[in-house]
Formats: C-alpha cells, sequence, structure tokens
C-alpha cells in the first residue's frame, strides 16, 4: 500500500504577500506615539515640581529637628542666632572646646535642586520662638519666603 504525502506548500512568488509594514503605517503609529506623549508629558512635568517641593520640605522638617536636637543638647534650649552659617555649626565635629561630637547634620543641607537653604533666627517670619528656614523654590530666586519659595512657617 502506497503512503499519501499531502503536497508541499509553495512559496508565492505574489505581490500581495507581506514581510514588512509600509512607510503608510509606520507614520500612523509614529503619530499615535506623538500624540499620546504630548499628552503625557506636560502631566509627567507637573509632578516633578511637585515631588520636588514635597522633598524640600521634608529635608526643612529634617533641618528643624536637627536644629532642635542641637538647641537641647547645646545650646540651653535655644536655637542658634544667625543665618545660613548656622548650618556650619550643625556639621562640627567638635564642640566650642575642641571636644569630639557627633554632628547634628552628616552634609550640607541643599534643597532638592540642589541649592543651600536660607535661615534665620530670630525671624519676624514665624512666630518668636521659631526660625525661618526656606528654599528658593523651584525658579531659584529668593523671595525671603514669597513666589515659590518653599517655607516652614505659613504658606508662601
Amino acid at each position: 500500500m502506497q503512503a499519501f504525502h499531502a503536497p508541499l506548500p509553495r512559496r508565492s512568488l505574489h505581490p500581495a504577500t507581506r514581510v514588512a509594514f509600509t512607510l503608510l503605517e509606520l507614520i500612523i503609529v509614529l503619530a499615535i506615539i506623538a500624540v499620546l506623549a504630548a499628552m503625557v508629558v506636560p502631566n509627567l512635568l507637573g509632578s516633578q515640581k511637585r515631588a520636588n517641593v514635597k522633598a524640600t520640605q521634608s529635608s526643612i522638617n529634617g533641618l528643624e529637628t536637627a536644629l532642635k536636637l542641637f538647641a537641647a543638647d547645646r545650646n540651653n534650649g535655644e536655637y542658634p542666632a544667625g543665618g545660613q552659617e548656622v548650618f556650619d555649626t550643625l556639621l562640627a565635629t567638635e564642640d566650642e572646646d575642641g571636644k569630639p561630637v557627633d554632628p547634628y547634620l552628616e552634609a550640607e543641607p541643599l534643597d532638592a535642586w540642589n541649592r543651600p537653604f536660607f535661615y534665620e533666627y530670630p525671624s519676624n517670619k514665624t512666630d518668636a520662638n521659631k526660625p525661618a528656614i526656606w528654599s528658593a523654590g523651584p525658579d531659584g530666586q529668593d523671595d525671603q519666603g514669597g513666589g515659590d519659595d518653599v517655607i516652614n512657617w505659613g504658606t508662601a
């Protein structure tokens, strides 16, 4: 008995057989991607700004905690008076007598935009017993707590 063999499919040389996308199809896909990107990118940029503001507010809270610890440990319960040079005091590894101490900060405090914070104590920006700490904010312009500055008192 003879076995039946199905005929093998032939490769068609007919032009209707496609192997790749047409240029028109690629252009349509790229246009769709461009439209989606145009809708999503502005939202992502706004999210980054909000995230930087929140990260800066968190850093300010950490600075306030370090200042409270310093005040309680080494400054008779008073916040250190002055400006940004106070941060150097929090970074010091020796006290005023030259004895080794643990620093209250590990590195120079910077906001989310890698710029230094501003400090003022005593300050008329806050209540009498709290230092003013602020960042210049997204625009990088120090508005003394106004504009888009990120602050530790009230609202800017």
